[in-house]
Order: structure tokens, then sequence, then C-alpha cells
């Protein structure tokens, strides 16, 4: 009863702007598959994983950390309705490795963007440290910058990460989704660094284990000198999460805010960037993975952490989950 009671406030809530505004359900993986997906004009960045090795990965994408050659391997398996045979596979390993990434710079730069994938975390998945990130360097630049720790200028670095969150070990491995951003209105931590706000949908949305799931970020810029930057997510086709000015909110501190059904304080709304020549332009796929993680929730690390990815999609357009062939 509880749970229906917070979805019925949630979609009141989300109803009248989303509807207006956002779409849900079927997109633009709806349309079209594989090659033709790939070659769409609102296509930014495509990969089923269906073709060449794992060396070949580094001509599709910008740049690819894999240590030793023993983090990625393409693998049998595939994402539901994607009519492949084929996914990638990154293992973190303790003591040999922090996972690894693909990380790609964009064709072009975007002031709004549409980023899609399907992930599966494995049975015995434990905490992770970060996850898969999205953004604009200015100037851009062909491999991940750093960061972490200081404020963004507001002219010079925005990013957004999807990531798991244990909630210091009140919620089992790998926890629950929630944005985990770098911007120049982010709040301080109380050891006077910044550390990434953390920023949590109105129903906490668990990670399953074992099994494919399609996770959709769409991050709009804001026009500079207005706050009308705006964040959503999408878990296999069903809106969760939509971030914009007035949606409201609890308190907001170094750690971030969670967004609330009802009540609180209105969000001032996104101020992403000061500059128009801030843009969206890389899409970075990461499991990183580090003792700290586990320390974060109370626990002991485990010996690896296992997730696959599959059809990965960054687009100017709402991209939807896979529909069958």
């Amino acid at each position: 009863m509880k749970a229906l009671m917070l979805s019925c406030m949630l979609a009141t809530v989300l109803a009248p702007s989303v509807m207006a505004v956002l779409p849900s359900g079927p997109g633009l993986a709806a349309k079209m598959h594989g090659a033709a997906l790939a070659k769409d004009p609102h296509v930014l960045l495509y990969d089923d994983f269906e073709t060449g090795t794992i060396a070949d990965l580094a001509k599709r994408w910008t740049e690819v950390s894999n240590k030793g050659n023993k983090v990625a391997a393409l693998v049998a398996g595939s994402a539901p309705n994607g009519g492949g045979k084929r996914c990638l596979q990154m293992t973190s390993t303790l003591a040999e490795n922090t996972g690894g990434h693909l990380y790609s710079h964009l064709p072009r730069d975007v002031d709004k963007v549409f980023a899609r994938f399907y992930v599966k975390f494995s049975q015995d998945c434990d905490y992770i440290h970060h996850f898969v990130h999205l953004g604009g360097y200015q100037p851009a630049t062909n491999w991940p910058q750093g960061g972490a720790g200081d404020r963004p200028n507001g002219d010079e670095r925005i990013t957004v990460g999807i990531e798991p969150h244990g909630k210091n070990g009140r919620r089992p491995p790998p926890g629950l989704w929630t944005f985990y951003c770098y911007w120049d209105e982010m709040k301080i931590s109380a050891d006077k660094r910044y550390w990434g706000n953390g920023l949590a949908p109105v129903e906490p949305q668990v990670i399953p284990k074992g099994k494919w799931q399609c996770v959709e970020v769409m991050l709009k810029l804001n026009t500079p000198g207005q706050r009308d930057g705006e964040l959503a997510l999408w878990l296999d086709g069903k809106l969760v999460s939509y971030i914009h000015k007035g949606t409201p909110r609890g308190p907001w501190d170094g750690e971030g805010f969670e967004t609330l059904a009802r009540g609180g304080e209105p969000f001032e709304g996104f101020l992403w960037r000061t500059s128009p020549d801030l843009k969206i332009n890389f899409f970075w796929l990461m499991l990183y993975v580090t003792e700290n993680a586990a320390k974060q929730n109370h626990t002991s690390p485990a010996p690896s952490v296992r997730v696959w990815f599959d059809d990965v999609v960054v687009a100017t357009e709402y991209v939807g989950p896979n529909v069958p062939l």
C-alpha cells in the first residue's frame, strides 16, 4: 500500500510537465535496429558489440582502458530484443586493477543528449565506486579528465554519472540508481572539498542482479544565465526521475539532495554552465571499483566485480528500449 501511494504521488508530481515535455516507452530504437540505428542522423554513438575483437574497440571508441587485457571481453549473450549474440563483459579484480572503460569524444557538441545502454550485474556483484558518466569538457579532449574534489568553474566542465549507491551499506549491493553530478553550483562537503552531489529519485530504484536492464539518461544544459537545465532517468522505458526548476527537493548539502513527491523546497533549477561554449561532448562507459567502495558501505571488498553492457546508444532524441525485431 505504501509503495502504491508513493507511486501515485510521483505520478501526480511528474505528470503535467512530463506529458508535455518528456516521452516514455518506445522511442528511436523502436523504429530501427542495428546498422540502421547507427546511421540515423540523431545518433552520435552506437555500439552493439557484435563486430570485431576487443582490439577493434579502439577504432570505434576514442580511448579504451583495459589493463593487461584482463578487464574487457566480448562474450556470448545479448540484451533483450536487440537481435544480437554478443555483449561487452567488464571485470574488476581486486589487487590487479580497478576495472576499465570505453570513452568517446562525441562527433559533435550538443546542448541536449540521451544516453541509453543495457546493463546486467552479476548475481554476486559487490559495491561499485563509479559507473557510467556523460558531460562536457571545454576544450574537448580525447580522454576523461580528473577533477574529483574540485568544483567546476561553469565554463570548463560538467559531468553527470548514473551510478549504483549503497547508501552507506543500508542497501545491498550494487545498491540504488543515483545521479552523481559535478557542476559549478554543487554544494561543498564537510571536509571543504567537492565530491560530487548525489541526486536521488523520489522512489528508490533498486538495481536488479542477474537481469538485463535498459538505462537511459537525459542531460539538457541550461541557457547561460537561465536555470532551465534538466536531468532525467528512464529504466526499461519508464520515466523514474525528472529534475528541473521547481521540482520538490529535500535539504541540499555536500552530499546532494533527494527529490520529493511533495513538500520540501522547490529546486532552484540547474545552472549547469555559465558559458555557451561548454557543450556535451563525451560519453564514458565505465566500471571503476576500489576498496573504498566497500569501506563506505561498511563491508569487505569482494575479489572481483563483473557487469555486462550491450546496445549503447547516445543520441539527440529519446532512444527508449529495444523492441522485438
